[in-house]
């Protein structure tokens, strides 16, 4: 490769060097090329310094990769895409795309090897979607997985189609999509239908089977894993009616978990709904002399927007003796 080296003054030949720093960072140059840069820059303090601030910039990239992101920040970001999914409306690109007879029709007219294509997609379309259909289930009906067999990974779960308890009992049915619909049933005490609940609570797009999950999660709080997806709903759930269930859920852990404490806490000051505030609120009355607690209640007694909550904040601040 022939490398073309300016003349004729100093700037051009700044000018070529620093559009070719990057290369030599990189051993891109050719040998004749390295040399003539390597050369300008023991001359040019400009140029030396321009290439002394790309190696370190090489180097921080190859030393400090970002971090893999966190269990909850992924669960988050595909449920909230999942949503944003479902509420979307669909563009016009993809109307024009999917149907408009009159320009299908005159790209079949004057393109015999379309018409061909288009018959031959058809076809197999046909196939897929016979196999589909009747391959795995001739029924239609969804596969009743026994609980006794292993839990589902969440990688093998899509969503979760509904939840059901009996009436009653503590016995459970839960219908979540794999590679079909398949149907789980059994007891809350059984790993795979927790499993279930828990993927339901955290990843479902589908706000009444979040609701449900949560609602039945509420019975089995005392377990640790259990309450780490209540406190993942009530700091990140769309919905109130989901974030107040976990609430509710986590109240009676307020005094002997200092998780669950922060949890209420961030949400008595975060959460934009009103009346989960007002909750979180009578939640911590109890320990209403914890120095974190005291310390909110002061902030809220002194500029929280609402006035109901004001009034509480001061009143409870009233009852609380004086710190020495």
């Amino acid at each position: 490769m022939r490398v073309y080296f300016p003349r004729g003054g100093a700037i051009k030949k700044c000018e070529w060097v620093r559009e070719n720093i990057v290369l030599e960072v990189y051993g891109e140059l050719a040998d004749d090329a390295r040399h003539e840069l390597e050369q300008h820059v023991t001359r040019c303090a400009d140029c030396a310094a321009e290439l002394k601030a790309e190696q370190d910039f090489h180097a921080l990239l190859s030393h400090d990769r970002a971090a893999d992101p966190s269990p909850n920040l992924v669960a988050s970001s595909r449920m909230r895409l999942q949503e944003a999914l479902e509420t979307a409306k669909q563009g016009n690109f993809f109307t024009r795309l999917t149907f408009d007879p009159a320009i299908w029709l005159r790209q079949v007219k004057f393109s015999p090897a379309l018409a061909s294509a288009i018959l031959i997609l058809g076809f197999a379309g046909g196939v897929g979607a016979t196999y589909k259909l009747y391959g795995s289930h001739p029924t239609g009906i969804a596969k009743i997985i026994d609980a006794a067999q292993p839990a589902p990974t969440e990688a093998s779960i899509a969503s979760i189609s509904s939840i059901v308890q009996d009436p009653g009992t503590n016995q459970v049915s839960i219908k979540y999509n794999a590679v079909s619909t398949q149907e789980a049933q059994g007891s809350l005490n059984d790993e795979k239908i927790q499993q279930l609940l828990l993927y339901a609570a955290r990843n479902n797009y589908n706000t009444g089977v979040r609701v449900v999950s949560v609602g039945l999660l509420a019975q089995k709080s005392s377990d640790q894993q259990v309450r780490e997806a209540l406190i993942y709903a009530l700091q990140n759930d769309t919905n109130p009616g989901v974030r107040l269930k976990s609430l509710d859920a986590l109240g009676n852990y307020v005094k002997s978990d200092t998780n669950v404490r922060d949890a209420v806490l961030r949400a008595l000051v975060n959460d934009s709904n009103s009346g989960l505030r007002i909750e979180a609120l009578r939640l911590i009355e109890p320990v209403k002399a914890d120095g974190s607690v005291r310390g909110v209640l002061m902030a809220l007694a002194a500029k929280d927007q609402s006035t109901y909550i004001k009034s509480q904040a001061r009143t409870m601040l009233a009852q609380l003796p004086e710190i020495d």
